[in-house]
């Protein structure tokens, strides 16, 4: 003989446990609510709760299921006029098991179980849709930081060409000491070369000048330039070779 699913089976056989079934659900749908034993009652509960999914469903084909197991059309008719328009806000949880004191006679563990038809609150109905949103809101924000952390790359993956190796500024513009220049003079390119519309060469470091004819002209390198001898020796400049 096969051995029942869910706990100890009621009665003799299973044949004998459907009939038992079928008569304590015919008594629950009629009266809200029955006193059985506990054992009874645990093997009820699931029973009871699979023919109420049924009857949320309100369909013809659900009704004849249900007829199947409960004979009794009247309590059927409850069942899906009823009892299954008070569940339809329910998602599970259609039976409540209440334990009470044991039976004289036998002392057998006795229970009540009945239907919960209380209306769902709007307070339990709110508190579950915000929790529902917050999960949503969690799992949306774990995928958006992993799709963010895909896309960021990595100092590895970034291109050689695109990371300026290239020094702001040279040695030698590095090491060359800051020079003033003086008002009507213009400080000396880079390049050595000189400023457009200046020829007069001068050292700051001497405070001399060299003009373009003089000797040491080519060998000097301009620190500062000027237009002509009268701007550098108005700036304080004098020329090279006059002091000789």
């Amino acid at each position: 003989m096969p051995s029942p699913t869910k706990g100890p089976r009621v009665g003799g056989g299973p044949a004998h446990e459907r009939l038992i079934l079928s008569n304590l659900a015919t008594a629950l749908f009629e009266n809200d609510r029955i006193t059985t034993t506990e054992a009874k009652a645990k093997r009820l509960r699931p029973f009871a709760e699979r023919l109420v999914t049924f009857a949320k469903r309100g369909d013809l084909a659900a009704r004849r299921r249900v007829l199947t197991v409960v004979r009794d059309k009247g309590a059927v008719h409850r069942l899906f006029a009823e009892i299954a328009p008070d569940m339809a806000q329910r998602e599970g949880g259609y039976t409540r098991i209440t334990k009470i004191g044991p039976r004289k006679g036998d002392n057998a563990p006795m229970a009540v179980i009945e239907l919960v038809r209380e209306p769902l609150s709007p307070k339990k109905a709110t508190v579950r849709e915000a929790e529902a949103a917050t999960q949503r809101a969690a799992r949306d924000a774990v995928q958006q930081a992993a799709v963010a952390e895909a896309e960021v790359p990595t100092v590895a993956e970034a291109p050689v060409s695109d990371v300026d190796t290239e020094a702001p500024f040279s040695d030698a513009e590095a090491d060359a000491p800051a020079v003033d220049v003086p008002q009507g003079a213009a400080p000396a390119t880079s390049d050595g070369s000189a400023p457009e519309g200046y020829t007069v060469k001068g050292n700051a470091s001497s405070k001399l000048y060299h003009e373009p004819d003089s000797q040491w002209y080519e060998q000097t390198v301009a620190e500062v330039w000027f237009a002509s001898a009268a701007d550098a020796e108005a700036a304080g400049y004098t020329k090279a070779g006059a002091e000789d």
